[in-house]
């Protein structure tokens, strides 16, 4: 992995990707962090938020990572 500009969007990829992959049911829920029916008046906790983004990273960025991911192998075969 090359020092720079490029190195630092593959570690954030690869991070991207590591939270896509979690699994709520067989992974999240066995640590507690499932999801949680939300009351509207009650302030969310860190860990609700750190929850919800997880799931909206898993919703929105599927189809993009693939083709981020499909980007970066392509690059990395050619260039080296």
């Amino acid at each position: 992995m090359a020092i720079g500009i490029f190195g630092l969007l593959e570690v954030m990829l690869l991070f991207v990707n590591a939270v896509a992959i979690l699994n709520e049911e067989r992974f999240l829920a066995r640590i507690g962090w499932a999801r949680q029916p939300v009351d509207p008046y009650a302030q969310e906790s860190v860990k609700a938020r750190l929850v919800g983004l997880i799931s909206a990273v898993r919703t929105l960025m599927r189809i993009p990572l693939i083709g981020l991911n499909v980007v970066t192998i392509l690059y990395l075969v050619i260039l080296g």
